[in-house]
């Protein structure tokens, strides 16, 4: 059934009605929000901070702000942007309810002003100016991500959300990414995380951002009607243990997919068993038949998609003899079915062993689609895993991935971070002891500069003012912080990094779907060089300053830095 935007269309509501699962729709986009994305979804100190701003009279203050990270995740080399839309949508529907203001009187000190709380009440997101990388985007440490001007309290309220919104769905669309990337473009990964996620918004978050990675479908059924997300998914090992023998079965029959002629399943499979233990060289005495009877009852259920979990017992003595069994029982009914999915065991070996049978069969009764099934495998996987099965020259087809992928066990959070760098025409930086930390202070805009090979070479800041860089001509790209680090770059292209996404309280740029997005990221990647993907040891892509905001940030360090006296 399709869904229309009408479906699903909710009335603004005050804060406290909302429900975490309560997903709606934007009317012009027809994209669903999370009603829980709303302003008090926010720390107490950004209102705290607004309060004190407005106490002291910087209600017309105009500010700069730069969202960015300091370091890719996982130990690589890049990282993938994402949850745009979501900040936009929050920027468009900004507005404290009076649910909202009448919690923060509870909350906040008594004596704060109700002239300040009439003042959040009318506050919005129309002055704000925001420009960002489009979703999809390969990103970089210290280029900002999204870049924010506007009323100084308005930006600072804004911190908290953009991060949340940013950070996760940065990190897991990276994540989705690496898997992508060793598992190859022609095995299919499926996420299978919701049971392990952080919570059911952190489920929906992983499946959406794992497709926008690079998967290619979800166990996820809300995931899949919200973001229009493939669902796939087969059995559990309860299906195949709550039966125990063929008398269980109270439905055999099957009609034939062309004729309409029913047949006994069972007695199909069972012969088709008997006959394929020489085949196949195994026993059938060690076969399961209650195992063979959930795979019949299965098979009748889903004859057009039947694809069965083979190791609750035993993959080589009986789970795959079962399989096959009922498998060819359901081509001599006018079916195919999908294939088989492993979640336990020596998954290199197994794959391996149900190709071989597979491929035994395909010949022995000259079915050469046989020799095709699909091998799903499953069981805890991670990149490791991967590669390792991938050196063992494994037959697995798709993997479903689940605790690993949406939990992102590797590297639990990205650690954006939200900046001033200017308020009022006027620069500010953030000084540290630890150097990664010093703010690139004022305006900038950024570029991507490619070699005569069309690679990616260098990412460069420079001051918003600043003439951008030339095909053709030379351009001085510095480290930001160390002198002697420099190099001319001759561009054979310029690819300007920022778009005007929001501004005067509207969305500036048509809004990109789910798969313009997905595809961005694999575009995205392909303009990168192996070794900066690579898993073990990538190369640094290198992000660079010109030579005059070089100057610039280091004039105003030198300002801002107190000398230190000797004694």
């Amino acid at each position: 059934m399709t869904t229309t935007c009408e479906d699903n269309n909710l009335n603004n509501a005050d804060s406290e009605t909302f429900s975490i699962s309560n997903y709606r729709r934007d009317s012009s986009h027809c994209f669903y929000q999370n009603r829980v994305i709303q302003p008090l979804l926010t720390d107490l100190y950004q209102i705290t901070m607004a309060y004190a701003y407005w106490k002291s009279g910087k209600t017309h203050d105009v500010a700069v702000f730069d969202l960015f990270f300091r370091n890719n995740p996982f130990h690589g080399e890049f990282t993938i942007f994402a949850g745009l839309e979501e900040c936009l949508k929050f920027l468009k529907n900004f507005h404290y309810s009076a649910g909202d203001i009448n919690y923060l009187k509870t909350v906040l000190p008594d004596g704060i002003e109700e002239e300040f709380f009439e003042y959040l009440g009318k506050l919005t997101a129309k002055d704000v100016t925001v420009s960002a990388l489009d979703e999809g985007s390969v990103a970089f440490p210290r280029v900002p991500l999204i870049k924010l001007e506007g009323p100084l309290i308005i930006v600072q309220l804004l911190e908290t959300t953009l991060l949340t919104l940013v950070n996760y769905a940065s990190l897991m669309a990276t994540n989705a990414a690496r898997y992508r990337i060793v598992a190859g473009p022609v095995v299919k990964l499926l996420e299978f995380g919701l049971r392990r996620a952080q919570g059911p918004d952190g489920g929906l978050s992983s499946s959406k951002y794992a497709y926008i990675g690079g998967f290619d479908g979800t166990s996820n059924v809300l995931a899949g009607k919200l973001f229009n997300i493939p669902v796939k998914g087969t059995h559990a090992h309860a299906y195949i243990t709550s039966f125990s023998g063929f008398d269980e079965l109270t439905n055999k029959e099957l009609p034939h997919n062309h004729s309409g002629i029913t047949a006994d399943l069972l007695e199909l499979s069972i012969e088709h068993r008997k006959n394929l233990a020489n085949v196949l060289h195994i026993s059938t005495a060690e076969s399961n038949d209650g195992e063979l009877a959930a795979m019949v009852s299965f098979a009748i259920a889903f004859p057009n998609g039947f694809m069965a979990l083979v190791d609750t017992y035993d993959v080589k003595r009986s789970g795959l003899l079962n399989f096959c069994s009922v498998a060819l029982a359901l081509n001599d009914q006018g079916y195919r079915p999908v294939g088989i999915r492993i979640d336990s065991g020596d998954l290199a070996y197994l794959s391996c062993l149900a190709r071989q049978c597979f491929v035994k069969i395909a010949e022995h009764y000259d079915l050469p689609w046989f020799a095709e099934l699909t091998i799903v495998a499953s069981n805890d996987i991670n990149e490791e895993t991967i590669l390792s099965l991938n050196e063992q020259g494994h037959k697995i087809d798709c993997f479903g991935i689940g605790t690993h992928l949406v939990t992102c066990q590797k590297q639990p959070a990205l650690g954006c971070v939200y900046k001033l760098v200017e308020i009022n025409n006027q620069p500010r930086i953030k000084l540290s002891q630890d150097v990664d930390k010093v703010t690139m202070p004022g305006k900038k805009t950024a570029f991507r500069l490619y070699g005569t090979e069309g690679w990616a070479v260098i990412d460069i800041l420079q001051k918003d003012d600043e003439e951008p860089p030339q095909v053709g001509k030379k351009v001085l790209c510095r480290h930001p912080f160390h002198e002697s680090k420099r190099a001319f770059v001759t561009p054979a292209r310029v690819e300007t990094l920022y778009k005007v996404w929001w501004k005067d309280g509207a969305i500036r740029q048509p809004m990109p779907t789910l798969e313009d997005v997905r595809n961005r990221v694999q575009e995205s990647l392909q303009t990168l060089r192996h070794d900066h993907l690579r898993h073990l040891n990538p190369t640094p892509y290198k992000v660079a300053v010109s030579d005059n905001l070089y100057n610039f940030l280091h004039d105003l360090w030198l300002q801002n830095q107190p000398i230190g006296e000797l004694s």
